[in-house]
């Protein structure tokens, strides 16, 4: 007796709504213990360029904006404040960065540099966006 075989091939059906209802709860999961604090900060347009590198130790921060005001932590400063900075920062070893305003007095950003090469300061760099 010869018997036949018979295969029933069934086609799976995936249900994907569970899936979409998960991926939105993840979804929801993460924009909502993600934290979107803005930090308040000094707007300047930092100068563009094709070898800039990322710094990755702790700097004294110089900013100098459009009008040559200076900012160190956010906080306004004049000539005699840097220059003390400036000591404190030869003495620790601390790496100044400087982020200068696009459209800053070059004179500014080269009598800053000065200064902290007369305080023992030799590293001193200046911040820059990727050039696109």
């Amino acid at each position: 007796m010869k018997f036949k075989r018979r295969v029933f091939l069934e086609t799976g059906h995936l249900d994907i709504a569970p899936l979409i209802d998960v991926i939105f709860l993840l979804l929801i999961f993460f924009m909502l213990t993600s934290s979107f604090i803005f930090q308040p900060g000094i707007k300047i347009n930092l100068p563009k360029a094709l070898t800039s590198e990322v710094i990755q130790r702790e700097n004294l921060i110089i900013v100098i904006t459009e009008d040559s005001s200076m900012y160190i932590n956010e906080r306004l400063i004049n000539d005699d404040e840097l220059l003390s900075r400036l000591k404190i920062a030869s003495h620790d070893s601390k790496p100044i960065l400087i982020k200068a305003d696009r459209k800053a007095p070059l004179g500014r950003v080269v009598e800053i540099w000065d200064l902290c090469r007369s305080e023992g300061i030799q590293k001193v760099n200046i911040a820059t966006t990727e050039k696109r």
